[in-house]
């Protein structure tokens, strides 16, 4: 792929350099930030070599596979002359368009960009993480790997070594959170880290860190809600504290005299801001953070079981589709702190193969050679969970067996449900990874059910697109 060319012709294409605020980029895509989205030639852009599909929107979507988007975004850098990350304006703050008045008199446009928007912002906030959750992921899944295999080793120093070395982000994860968020909002980073780490204090279970050794006779508690506890509220309540955090410096920043911005900004914020995560924002996302398990786990997968499982696996698809499925990120990094895995991932992870069952169908009938080449590429990385090359280049736009594989994976999905109602439960016990790689870390031993619903998906979206999901003339859609 020749990423200069290709730059140049996703800046002519897209506007202009004036008409991109700022982008960045994930594992997959390359976003563009557009002033007006509807300059931009989004379909000339699909068409573009090495292109392997677009969101069009506010945020131009181009996905070109992992690997490439890192790359891309360097060389469109160097083309536009811009710089990757949000957009500054003088004053050292990050520009927030405001989408309402963009999108004012369309309603129901305004609720899809809205609701685009919020997860969108979740998004940016994880994206970062991404690396970090594949490395301790993928330390994580030798680790198992080895127990399984060999038992004793539990007393060997570098098994302990690769433990420690797996668990390190899930260790930091609230500080990076809230790092991470303050930057998305345009407050300081360092606050946003410190933000992070007030819901987590031990002092609210009563655990004082003091040089003495005093330590209070019980732990904090408020009215109505009662006794506090560290990681109320999880990641979520981690996300709202460090938000409040900068809407806070914000406005103490307007009304302090310059003297003593660098004094009075970040105490304000720090006290303030404590004092509304405690007695505000963790009880709420704790109730939160309550029915989102209950309807995702307890209804869903516990209460559902089979078909639960099927619904959770068919839908996820339409979710990566829209580029909203990092809002799960807090959930499941929440499941993983509080039980020690995610029942949910196992789960999801069977739309990515319900994507590959589909992809070797439409290679086994089709005559196109260009479909088949698009497929040669996408392929190899979907056995390995990265499923958009696949939507984007095949599925969606032939759209038929894009139905099929959300119906495949479905399949693939009620048998991993039945596998945890079976066996007593099991999930993943780190994130970042997916497909074939998701099976070092599937927990308590369980790791053949997951394997069985990778291969239950890979047939049903085999079988149902080879028999009703594609037909030849469909490869006209890819012109």
């Amino acid at each position: 792929m020749d990423y200069k060319i290709l730059s140049e012709e996703i800046l002519r294409l897209a506007g202009g350099a004036d008409n991109v605020a700022s982008f960045t980029n994930c594992m997959t895509r390359l976003r563009l930030d557009l002033v007006d989205p509807e300059a931009a030639q989004a379909d000339a852009v699909k068409k573009l070599d090495g292109v392997l599909g677009v969101v069009a929107g506010e945020q131009l979507q181009i996905v070109v596979g992992p690997g490439h988007a890192a790359r891309l975004r360097d060389a469109f850098a160097a083309v536009s002359g811009l710089t990757p990350g949000a957009e500054v304006d003088a004053s050292g703050q990050v520009k927030v368009r405001d989408v309402a008045a963009e999108t004012r008199g369309k309603v129901k446009s305004h609720q899809t960009t809205s609701v685009h928007a919020l997860f969108r912002r979740i998004g940016n906030i994880f994206i970062p993480i991404i690396p970090g959750f594949i490395a301790c992921g993928l330390v994580t899944a030798i680790v198992n790997i080895w127990k399984m295999v060999s038992p004793e080793v539990a007393g060997n120093p570098w098994f302990g070594v690769l433990v420690a070395l797996g668990g390190i982000l899930g260790g930091a994860l609230n500080l990076i959170t809230g790092h991470n968020t303050a930057k998305e909002f345009g407050g300081s980073p360092i606050l946003g880290l410190i933000a992070g780490a007030v819901p987590y204090m031990p002092a609210l279970a009563g655990i004082a860190a003091s040089a003495d050794g005093a330590t209070p006779a019980q732990p904090l508690a408020i009215p109505v809600f009662g006794t506090l506890s560290p990681a109320l509220g999880g990641i979520i309540g981690v996300i709202a504290t460090a938000w409040i955090f900068t809407v806070i410096e914000k406005i103490v920043r307007k009304r302090v005299p310059a003297a003593l911005d660098l004094f009075l900004v970040p105490f304000v914020t720090l006290v303030i801001g404590s004092v509304i995560c405690i007695f505000v924002i963790m009880p709420i996302s704790a109730l939160v953070m309550k029915g989102i398990n209950w309807l995702l786990i307890d209804f869903a997968l516990q209460q559902g079981g089979i078909f639960g499982g099927f619904l959770l696996a068919s839908f996820f698809l339409p979710l990566v589709m829209l580029g909203i499925h990092q809002g799960l990120t807090p959930i499941h990094a929440q499941l993983i702190a509080e039980v020690g895995y995610t029942q949910l991932l196992p789960v999801l992870a069977m739309a990515g193969a319900g994507q590959v069952g589909m992809a070797l169908a439409v290679w086994a009938k089709t005559k196109n050679e260009q479909l088949k080449k698009i497929i040669k590429s996408a392929l190899p990385i979907g056995f390995l969970g990265i499923g958009e090359p696949l939507i984007y280049g095949v599925s969606l736009p032939l759209f038929y067996p894009f139905i099929t594989a959300c119906l495949g994976a479905g399949f693939g999905g009620a048998f991993v449900a039945l596998g945890m109602q079976l066996s007593g439960g099991f999930g993943a016990s780190g994130m970042g990874v997916s497909g074939i790689l998701l099976t070092g870390l599937i927990s308590n031993g369980q790791w053949l059910w997951y394997v069985g619903g990778l291969l239950v998906s890979y047939i049903m979206g085999f079988i149902l697109t080879y028999s009703f999901g594609f037909k030849e003339k469909m490869v006209e859609r890819l012109a």
